[in-house]
């Protein structure tokens, strides 16, 4: 006889199914718990089309046998690449391995590319359905909190240049994206922190009210909530589909989403990329960021600090390397939001309000030697 558990089982959340709209390129975003291992969430294209799961050598050994297994009734051929892990690798040749592969073994214009992993694989798997033949289809399968909430959303691929982050690439819409929420599990805390930065983002730039919520529930996000969790990636991803939709090429209101990305980008260039985390860098870069939008009389200082202590909170770093003003300046010239040389920052206009702003060069220094150690 068995001995019932005291213990209640945490609920699982319901899974959550949202729509980008973009016309003709419109896909869905699906959100729950155990959804790689039902074929009807995960495959797509014809069931005739071959397949080419795109992972890396951290993702792999976890589920790139499970979702091949999965895909296995549904396409006519699977097969899998490991990448090499980490940001490091974003790169040209690590790129042409997927080329290499899919040349390699004769892969038509119907496969799909499945990007299983966090924001590296799901930016460089992207790029390369864009590129293959001119284009094929892509199915993003974000494994990291990181990704869940930004990276797999919205079509833009890249790849790094050591002169600047996501400065070669293309806007590549997939198929579907499948945010699993199990995938958490695995993750150590620190790649939870990172994608934390990015749910934070969304509060300033939009739902001053979600930023509220956040706060609230920052220890159980941390903890690896489910229910807090799929809040935060489907308000995070409602946020995200709503500016995509009005704005799928960053013509302008799309930028607001980049709020803290053009400081965190010159730390991760600077420093080399892989030595922080994106979204320690994007977390540091919300706080200079938040700080500029004080100096530039847009919000109060109150407003910038209560940022600052939940980033803090979210365990993310809040004073950058001291790469010196000159450095963090000539890196964030490559920008893409900057217009003849002239740097423009996203910044806070008033609590979940954000816009593009040009700034003096000696103002963003004050802010860049006030946030560096």
């Amino acid at each position: 006889m068995a001995i019932p558990s005291p213990i209640t089982p945490p609920p699982i959340p319901p899974t959550t199914q949202l729509r980008i709209d973009l016309a003709d390129r419109g896909y869905d975003i699906l959100i729950g718990c155990g959804l790689l291992d039902h074929a009807d969430a995960v495959a797509c294209g014809a069931a005739s089309s071959e397949a080419l799961i795109v992972t890396n050598t951290t993702v792999a050994p976890l589920y790139a046998e499970r979702l091949r297994r999965v895909l296995a009734g549904h396409h006519a051929r699977v097969h899998a690449i490991a990448l090499p892990d980490g940001e490091a690798h974003k790169d040209w040749d690590t790129l042409n391995l997927i080329f290499d592969r899919l040349l390699g073994e004769a892969f038509d214009r119907k496969t799909v590319l499945y990007a299983l992993g966090g924001g590296v694989i799901g930016d460089m798997t992207g790029f390369a359905a864009a590129c293959y033949m001119r284009g094929v289809a892509c199915v993003q399968v974000p494994t990291t909190l990181l990704a869940q909430v930004d990276s797999s959303v919205g079509g833009k691929t890249a790849i790094n240049h050591p002169a600047g982050k996501n400065m070669i690439g293309a806007f590549h819409q997939p198929l579907r994206v499948i945010a699993d929420l199990d995938t958490l599990d695995t993750l150590p805390d620190r790649e939870i922190s990172a994608g934390l930065a990015e749910v934070i983002k969304y509060g300033p730039i939009a739902d001053d009210d979600f930023l509220g919520w956040i706060e609230q529930h920052i220890d159980a996000l941390r903890a690896r909530d489910k229910v807090a969790l799929a809040y935060a990636v489907r308000r995070s991803c409602e946020i995200k589909a709503w500016v995509v939709g009005q704005d799928e090429r960053e013509a302008g209101l799309r930028a607001i989403l980049n709020f803290g990305h053009t400081f965190g980008h010159a730390i991760e260039a600077g420093l080399g990329f892989g030595t922080w985390l994106h979204g320690e860098a994007v977390g540091c870069g919300m706080v200079m960021a938040a700080d500029l939008s004080v100096r530039c009389g847009l919000i109060d200082a109150a407003y910038a600090t209560r940022i600052a202590r939940l980033i803090e909170r979210a365990g993310l770093p809040i004073r950058g390397p001291h790469l010196g003003a000159a450095r963090y300046l000539e890196l964030m010239r490559v920008d893409k939001k900057s217009e003849s040389g002239q740097i423009r920052f996203v910044l806070i206009d008033a609590p979940g309000q954000a816009s593009l702003h040009p700034a003096d060069d000696a103002l963003v220094a004050e802010v860049i030697e006030a946030h560096s150690v």
